[in-house]
């Protein structure tokens, strides 16, 4: 009866399969079965008429005209949904069920199958019955029953004008598009080979072995009893086909696809289903562009909590398990449950948390070593001469480091200064920049064998991605030039290549714009820093005016921090009204644009000040008496009598924690707060029991929705941290260790997010981690040169050695122990006349408070030649040999480390030997077992055909 109209509509289909073709034929007015001569109407199969009648389904027509759109009775017409309970309203075949075929009470309640029990749910479609699109969605929806999916429909229980549409694929239909779309699945256990060992080895191997059970039993591993068998990770696989499933392992087919794989075929489906006449009227993302409906997604398998202890008496789900083993922050120091993650979300979302693990993993050497460098600083405190001496100068007068308010000071008044800046800078930094610049090399190399070894195991290594769709906007705004696509000889929208470049000309216009509005919110942050440090040096508190400086830079990083947090909200918009404006073709193109916009301005924005600080902050000052003012008004900052380094450290320090602490809070606080809100309102209106009893479709749709951008915010949050970590690791060794504690913490609040506060995304494939590896790796070379800059031109390295070898009492000697720099702060300081100051930055003080009586001259960081030489305040044979010194290191370091990063890149290969043997035997196994499989099923058949007494040709084998 629901063909009725359909049919009655239809030509007359003659045939309905090779072998019911003289069995069935349907009229072109009513539906009628003739049977073969001799066959008893009352022999025919009810079964049988099922079966013909759902062919049928599949080849009808649905026509587009008004007049079907609105005579023809459809499922999803509104008049059919009972409101309240679990009722709901579902195609004619799913409501014929076997009879005494018993269907668990569990699966009818627990909001995961239909209402008869048997039929899981694949995918959930919500819209609003008050939505004008109805049109295009009947349609949508009769094109989806003909495409073989089954529907049911069902009334929020919270508000009735919200329609959920449940959607499940029979075996059928899977099996088909499965072998469209290669979905690779299971044929064979995988049979290990051991390869042969030597005596020798063995005799190692066991006594380590021995060894090793002293040792605790690998506390980071998860138990194996918990974790489920994931059967496809010790299976040979195959692309998916149905002439030869007798090849595949299937035990059940309601379980043969797991849920993840159901709901990509589903999605496949929708994706190429149309709900208007029209070349581009097809596609569910359209449907959920124009709202004709509200949302879109798969289930979660049920609650993520359990009454019952995991340990007595298992997981209740996936969901269930992940959480326990995964999301909970009981199990923070144990390993991922990488295979876990995949099944359930999905290889795309796996390869993040995979990636993210293994930076995570590999940032403890950088941190140990780090560590190691700042422990180092601490332990040679007390054995550094520069920190001796400065701590000792109490007759060594400074010059003011403001105009007017700031007073001298004695240089012995920033001996804590100098002693952390040793902390910082000291023997080991150099090592230890060399160390890092290296160490990113070698992270990207084994990332790459890494994700070599689980593209194997996850069955990526052969998958490439199907053609693209093309974006609808690009469809719209050049719908009228087409041109043959050359893979798939169809015509479609063209953009001509003048087009394309202006588009790109005014995209990288606004993207120079918006990086000249960083510099000048940094050029404002300096105008702060200049003015602030005098009123500080000024203030009532004698705590802030003693440390006018520090008090300054404080408040600056603070002031940036939250400039950086306002621009990105403005750079966000900007690089989605760009990335639009340029038109991208496919959606791959336009996330790769998207991304690239969106860590250069983030990128930028937080880094700026950072540069400036690093590379400006009290190199282009002048010297007293003749100071460079900005505007010849406010003189520029100049650097701590200690030096910039601790300006730069104190930047570093701010900015990371306050950055770290602010995305871990905003990616699970907003989630948490909404998801709160929701509960709270549901448990006004219902009571406290009314959210348990809801079905799960209305649990998933309470939850926060996965962002718009995918793994986008997860991955920006990282690689600008690994810039963090890589780029000014000289100035702050500490920076991989606060990475890593940040990153324990960011996995399980990503997994915390995933599996209890956002909808179930689509579990989406992907080879690798795309673009971002290509950021990386510029990170990577520019690490390189800042460290260079960093410890050439901002640190005392090269100053000091440079003093031990030529100006010190070692000099020509060949060392540069401490005893060395005894008598380097002296020689690195200049000697000013007072009364040579201009009138403005004269300060108020004359400084005799010091030796009673006012000062004559003063002290300043910088090589001049006194006031009374020949050239008053010219640059000193010592400034040209540091200058020189620091080219040539700046050279030789770059060079160096460029050529051991080239040389772990050629040496290590990106592919595994024994991965690379795997993969060659593995392939010669399955040619194999499908040449043998295929010889026994022939076999059989020839065997069959004696039995029975027919005759055969003789055909191989």
């Amino acid at each position: 009866a629901g063909f009725s109209t359909a049919l009655s509509q239809t030509p007359s289909i003659s045939s309905i399969s090779s072998e019911g073709r003289e069995d069935l034929q349907v009229n072109q007015l009513e539906t009628q079965i003739w049977i073969k001569p001799g066959t008893q109407k009352t022999d025919v199969d009810f079964s049988e008429i099922l079966n013909a009648i759902q062919e049928i389904a599949k080849d009808v027509n649905i026509f587009f005209d008004e007049l079907e759109g609105v005579n023809s009775p459809s499922k999803d017409d509104d008049s059919l949904l009972h409101h309240g309970n679990l009722t709901s309203t579902s195609d004619d075949a799913s409501r014929l069920e076997v009879v005494g075929e018993e269907v668990p009470d569990k699966n009818k309640t627990n909001g995961l199958y239909f209402r008869d029990g048997k039929c899981r749910i694949d995918y959930i479609l919500v819209y609003r019955k008050s939505n004008p699109q109805t049109e295009k969605r009947e349609v949508f929806e009769r094109n989806i029953r003909a495409e073989g999916l089954q529907m049911e429909k069902e009334s929020s229980l919270t508000n009735s004008d919200i329609i959920f549409v449940k959607l499940h694929a029979p075996w059928e239909v899977l099996g088909k598009y499965a072998e469209l779309m290669n979905v690779r699945m299971p044929f064979r256990r995988k049979i290990y080979y051991l390869h042969r060992r030597y005596k020798f080895m063995n005799r190692i191997e066991k006594q380590i072995s021995r060894f090793r059970g002293w040792l605790p039993r690998k506390p980071m591993k998860l138990d194996k009893e918990t974790l489920p068998d994931l059967e496809e990770n010790d299976c040979y696989t195959a692309p998916f086909s149905q002439q030869r499933i007798h090849h595949f392992i299937i035990h059940n087919k309601d379980t043969f696809f797991n849920n993840a794989t159901r709901s990509r075929i589903v999605h496949h489906i929708l994706q190429r289903v149309k709900y208007e006449e029209g070349k581009n009227k097809i596609g569910l993302n359209r449907l959920l562009s124009n709202g004709s409906y509200e949302a879109a997604f798969p289930l979660h398998e049920g609650s993520y909590r359990s009454k019952n202890s995991i340990k007595t008496h298992g997981a209740e789900n996936h969901r269930h398990l992940l959480y326990e083993c995964w999301a909970s922050w009981g199990v923070w120091y144990k390993y991922q449950p990488l295979d876990l993650v995949r099944r359930y979300f999905g290889e795309k979302i796996g390869l993040y948390f995979a990636w993210l693990g293994w930076y995570t993993g590999m940032l403890f050497p950088a941190a140990f070593i780090g560590l190691f460098v700042f422990l180092y600083g601490v332990t040679t405190l007390n054995h550094c001469q520069v920190s001796k001496e400065v701590c000792q100068a109490t007759d060594i007068i400074m010059c003011p480091i403001c105009d007017k308010y700031c007073p001298f000071m004695r240089l012995s008044d920033s001996c804590i200064y100098a002693k952390v800046t040793h902390l910082f800078d000291n023997g080991a930094t150099v090592f230890f920049a060399v160390f890092m610049a290296v160490w990113a090399t070698v992270f990207l190399e084994f990332w790459k064998r890494r994700r070599a070894v689980i593209a194997y195991d996850w069955d990526l290594i052969d998958w490439e991605e199907e053609e693209e769709e093309i974006r609808p906007q690009f469809e719209a705004k050049y719908s009228k030039k087409e041109r043959m696509n050359p893979i798939s000889g169809k015509p479609e929208p063209y953009q001509a290549f003048a087009d394309k470049c202006s588009r790109l000309i005014v995209s990288a216009s606004g993207i120079f714009f918006m990086i000249c509005v960083v510099i000048a919110a940094v050029f404002g942050i300096v105008i702060y820093r200049v003015v602030t440090v005098s009123t500080f040096a000024a203030f009532k508190w004698a705590l802030i005016r003693n440390n006018s400086q520090v008090a300054t830079t404080g408040t600056a990083v603070c002031i940036n921090f939250c400039i950086i947090m306002l621009l990105n909200v403005l750079y966000e918009k900007v690089a989605l009204f760009l990335t639009n404006l340029e038109q991208p073709r496919t959606e791959s193109e336009w996330e790769n644009s998207f991304t690239l916009k969106m860590f250069l301005f983030q990128f930028v924005n937080l880094n700026s000040s950072t540069f400036y600080i690093a590379f400006f902050l009290g190199r282009f000052t002048g010297h007293p008496g003749a100071y460079l003012r900005l505007i010849n008004r406010w003189r520029l900052e100049e650097c701590h009598p200690s030096g910039c380094l601790i300006d730069l450290c104190m930047q570093m320090g701010i900015i990371m924690v306050l950055k770290q602490t602010w995305n871990n809070f905003m990616e699970l606080g907003y989630p948490l707060i909404q998801n709160w809100w929701t509960r709270r309102k549901l448990r006004q209106e219902y009571g406290t029991q009314g959210k348990t009893s809801f079905p799960q479709w209305e649990k998933d749709y309470n939850l926060q929705p996965m962002n718009a951008y995918g793994l986008f915010d997860e991955y920006l949050e990282m690689i600008l941290q690994f810039g963090f970590t890589t780029i000014f690791v000289a100035a702050f060794p500490l920076a991989p260790l606060l990475a890593l504690l940040n990153n324990i913490i960011e996995i399980r609040l990503d997994a915390y997010k995933f599996v209890t506060q956002w909808r179930r995304p689509l579990a989406s494939r992907a080879k690798d981690i795309g673009i971002w590896y290509g950021i990386l790796e510029g990170i990577g070379i520019l690490s390189v040169i800042t460290n260079a800059f960093v410890i050439a031109v901002t640190s005392d390295f090269i100053p000091r050695l440079v003093y031990a070898y030529k100006y010190g009492p070692c000099a020509g000697q060949g060392e540069a122990g401490q005893k060395c720099m005894v008598g380097y702060v002296n020689a690195s300081l200049s000697v000013f006349l007072v009364s040579d100051f201009e009138n403005r930055s004269e300060p108020t003080s004359n400084g005799s408070e010091f030796s009673g009586s006012p000062l004559k001259y003063c002290r300043y960081r910088d090589y001049r030649d006194p006031p009374h030489s020949p050239v008053p305040y010219g640059y000193t044979l010592q400034f040209w040999h540091v200058l020189a010194a620091r080219l040539a290191f700046i050279i030789v370091f770059e060079h160096l480390v460029f050529c051991i990063k080239h040389l772990i890149s050629y040496l290590i290969p990106d592919l595994p030997k024994d991965l690379r043997d795997r993969m060659r035997r593995e392939k010669y196994l399955i040619q194999e077992m499908m040449y043998e499989a295929e010889l026994e099923r022939l076999q059989k058949e020839r065997k069959e055909r004696k039995k029975n007494g027919k005759s055969y040709h003789n055909e191989w084998p």
